[in-house]
C-alpha cells in the first residue's frame, strides 16, 4: 500500500499585524497603526501601475489595539490603501475594524459599483458574530459608502444601527471624542488639485499602454506608399501625428484632472474635449515643427484629438466625487456615438488625403 504524504501549508501572517487576539468568530489580527517602508512602496505602486488591483486586504474582521466589548466597529473596503489609511487614523485607540469584499476598490467607487453595499455589510456582520463581540450596537461606516448602502435594511436584518463618520479618516479621532458627532467640516467633500493630481497616474498609465498601438497605427497610415511602407515617409509625416496623440493623452488624462473646477461645463466629456481643442490650439500655432498646413490633416488633427482627450477625461468620473453613476451613464450614452463618429469621419478623410497624395484624385 502506497503511503501518502500530508503538506501542511503555513499561512502567512500580514507583515503589517502585531498579533492576535480570540473572538467568538475564531482569532482575529491585531493590526499595527504605523506604516512600513512596504506601505509606503504598496501606495506609490497601486497608484502608479496594475499592481493596484492586487493590493488588497482580506476582508474580515480585525482589532486595533486592545478592542473590548465596548469599542466602535468601523467599517472599510478592503482596497489596501483605503484600509492602511483607516487603520493609522485610529492610532492610540481600541476599536474593531470590519473589511468588506469590495474587488479592491475603494469605498467611494465600491459603494457606486454596489460591491461596497447592503449585502456584503449583513453578511460579515453576521460572519464576524459582531452581536457577541460587542455590547453596542452601532457601526460606523464611511460617508462616501452611503450611497451604496441602506442603513434600514441593515439595521432590520442584522440589529446594528449605521452611522456614517467623517468624510477624511484623519477627523475620526475628534469625531468619537465628541460623542460621534460630526462637525461641518467633517461632513465637507473636498476634492483639492493635489488630490486630484495623485490620482492622475491611475489615467495616465493605461492610456500609454494603448499608446505603441496608436503610434504604430499613425506610422503605418503616413508610411504607406505605392511602392511600399517607407520609413522616412513614416516619420516625418506621421511625427506630427505622434506628438499630437501624445498631447492628447495627457490634455485628457493630466490637465483636465488637475484643471478640473477651472474647466467650464459640469460634463467631463466637454471638459476634455475644451482641454484637448485649446492643446491642439496651441500646439499647432506656437510649436511650428507640429503644425500641418494640409487642410485635411489640420480638420483630423482637430476632429480626433479633442475627442480622444474627451473620452480620456470621462474615465476620471470613477475617481471623483463631483459626479454620480447617473450623470457618468448619461455622459457615456451621448458620448461614445459622438466618439465612434469622430474617429469615423477622421478615418475617411485619412483615406482621402491618401488617395490625394499618391494622385489618384
Amino acid at each position: 500500500m502506497q503511503m501518502q504524504t500530508l503538506k501542511f501549508v503555513k499561512k502567512e501572517v500580514p507583515y503589517w499585524t502585531t498579533g492576535s487576539v480570540s473572538t467568538p468568530a475564531g482569532t482575529v489580527y491585531t493590526v499595527s497603526t504605523e506604516w512600513t517602508r512596504a506601505d509606503y512602496w504598496g501606495m506609490i505602486r497601486s497608484r502608479t501601475g496594475a499592481y493596484r488591483m492586487n493590493h488588497a486586504v482580506t476582508p474580515g474582521l480585525y482589532a486595533v489595539g486592545g478592542p473590548s466589548k465596548v469599542s466602535d466597529v468601523f467599517v472599510t473596503a478592503n482596497y489596501k490603501l483605503t484600509f492602511d489609511i483607516l487603520r493609522r487614523a485610529l492610532k492610540g485607540m481600541n476599536a474593531w475594524i470590519l473589511v468588506l469584499d469590495t474587488k479592491c476598490i475603494n469605498v467611494w467607487c465600491a459603494a457606486g459599483k454596489g460591491t461596497f453595499g447592503a449585502d456584503e455589510l449583513i453578511k460579515r456582520i453576521a460572519d464576524a458574530k459582531l452581536d457577541t463581540l460587542v455590547s453596542h450596537r452601532r457601526i460606523i461606516l464611511p460617508q462616501l459608502g452611503a450611497v451604496g448602502v441602506n442603513a434600514s435594511v441593515v439595521q432590520k436584518k442584522t440589529g446594528f444601527r449605521v452611522a456614517f463618520g467623517p468624510v477624511q479618516a484623519r477627523d475620526i479621532p475628534a469625531y468619537v471624542q465628541a460623542g460621534h458627532t460630526k462637525t461641518k467640516e467633517m461632513s465637507a467633500i473636498t476634492f483639492s488639485m493635489l488630490d486630484r493630481l495623485v490620482l492622475t497616474p491611475m489615467e495616465i498609465n493605461p492610456a500609454m499602454k494603448k499608446f505603441p498601438w496608436v503610434a504604430g497605427g499613425i506610422l503605418l497610415i503616413f508610411g504607406l506608399q505605392p511602392q511600399g511602407l517607407l520609413f522616412k515617409q513614416a516619420w516625418f509625416n506621421g511625427l506630427p501625428f505622434l506628438v499630437l496623440a501624445l498631447l492628447a493623452v495627457f490634455a485628457g488624462a493630466l490637465a483636465t484632472p488637475v484643471l478640473l473646477p477651472f474647466v467650464p461645463f459640469r460634463s467631463f466629456a466637454v471638459k476634455g474635449w475644451i482641454v484637448g481643442v485649446l492643446s491642439m490650439f496651441l500646439a499647432m500655432h506656437f510649436f511650428r515643427p507640429i503644425g500641418m498646413r494640409d487642410p485635411i490633416l489640420l480638420s483630423v488633427a482637430y476632429l480626433l484629438f479633442p475627442a480622444l482627450s474627451s473620452y480620456i477625461a470621462l474615465q476620471f468620473t470613477g475617481s471623483t466625487t463631483f459626479t454620480g453613476m447617473s450623470g457618468v451613464k448619461k455622459e457615456l450614452k451621448i458620448g461614445i456615438p459622438l466618439y465612434i463618429g469622430a474617429a469615423g469621419v477622421s478615418l475617411v478623410l485619412i483615406v482621402l488625403f491618401k488617395l490625394k497624395e499618391w494622385g489618384i484624385v
